[in-house]
């Protein structure tokens, strides 16, 4: 998986008149929890643009003047009315203990059902997995190639390397319905189809 890099500082003082100094100068307070003892520190607002805006996801590098953490993504909470970030949990990573994330679906292939005239529905759009930080895919791929029309691909058809998929064996990824047009279509040549029966007889 991608790593983003964090540029920070550690906060001495984490009471509610330092952290409100922090935000006012555009620095976001972070917490880096998963160590021997959180770690507190503040970092630019704009630092986290590519992190938290983004459909992608990434493993974290913390970097407090040097000193560097291995972390992910933990919880964010933001501003109700402005959207401003105003506070984020990070958890600390180890290279031998597994994790628990939520990563993007990626589609690929072209289904015989959608070429068809099918609609294709994509049910899930991130799945969550389960492995060791080094094995973190960066998306989970849906080959829809043998979907037909009316046909489902279930999490247990998407190929796991190295990871675990955190679902029920009955989820369905990703789907092709039949469109309107295509069912409008069947029924006419259905009744068509009635209709020249009963003109033989």
């Amino acid at each position: 998986m991608k790593s983003i890099t964090i540029k920070g500082s550690e906060r001495e003082s984490v009471g509610k008149a330092a952290t409100r100094a922090a935000r006012n100068a555009g620095m976001v307070p972070c917490v880096l929890y998963g160590g021997d003892q959180p770690v507190h520190f503040t970092a630019e607002e704009k630092g986290f643009k590519n992190l938290v805006y983004t459909p992608n996801v990434h493993t974290v590098v913390i970097d407090l003047n040097g000193k560097t953490y291995n972390a992910i993504l933990q919880d964010i909470q933001f501003h109700p009315v402005n959207d401003k970030i105003l506070h984020i949990d990070f958890y600390q990573l180890s290279d031998e203990k597994e994790i628990t994330m939520e990563v993007p679906v990626k589609v690929i292939g072209n289904s015989k059902g959608v070429m068809a005239g099918g609609v294709l529905r994509l049910n899930q759009r991130k799945l969550k997995v389960r492995a060791l930080p080094a094995n973190l895919p960066d998306f989970v791929e849906a080959n829809i190639t043998d979907l037909e029309m009316g046909n489902k691909l279930y999490v247990t058809e998407v190929p796991t390397d190295n990871f675990k998929l955190l679902h029920p064996d009955n989820t369905v990824v990703a789907q092709v319905r039949i469109s309107r047009a295509a069912m409008k279509a069947a029924q006419e040549a259905a009744k068509a189809a009635k209709e020249a029966t009963k003109k033989k007889k």
